[in-house]
């Protein structure tokens, strides 16, 4: 079983940025691709972009493209969303998820993900 704690959220003025992070432990961190999700009040979960289990590869939502970068470090079990350009539209509660590391760029949906952190609220403010 794999364990995902966030962490880095905050509260922050648009135009800034902020850095998350999602420690795994409990499993070969390695063994997974990982993808970012955030959800709004009242709204469904939305997918944010995604990291193969080497880190050479990305893909991302295209609301966040060019604003938002995955990153992972194997060796310290972590994966990272840094969040630039920062607007209104991107408060919400962000989740960390596993998934497995096969067709890793077709994994969009939330249930192609196996295991999930408890979520980080940010709030950006006008």
């Amino acid at each position: 079983q794999l364990q995902l704690v966030e962490s880095g959220g905050g509260m922050v003025q648009g135009g800034g940025s902020l850095r998350l992070a999602c420690v795994a432990s409990g499993h070969t961190f390695s063994y997974f691709s990982m993808g970012w999700f955030r959800q709004a009040p009242g709204k469904e979960r939305e997918f944010v972009g995604a990291i193969s289990w080497s880190g050479g590869g990305t893909f991302y939502e295209e609301s966040v493209k060019g604003r938002f970068t995955i990153s992972r470090d194997n060796i310290a079990s972590t994966v990272y969303l840094q969040m630039n350009s920062l607007t209104p539209e991107d408060t919400a509660v962000y989740y960390c998820a596993a998934g497995p590391s096969a067709l890793w760029n077709f994994r969009r949906r939330p249930k192609d993900f196996d295991f999930w952190g408890q979520g980080t609220q940010v709030t950006v403010s006008s």
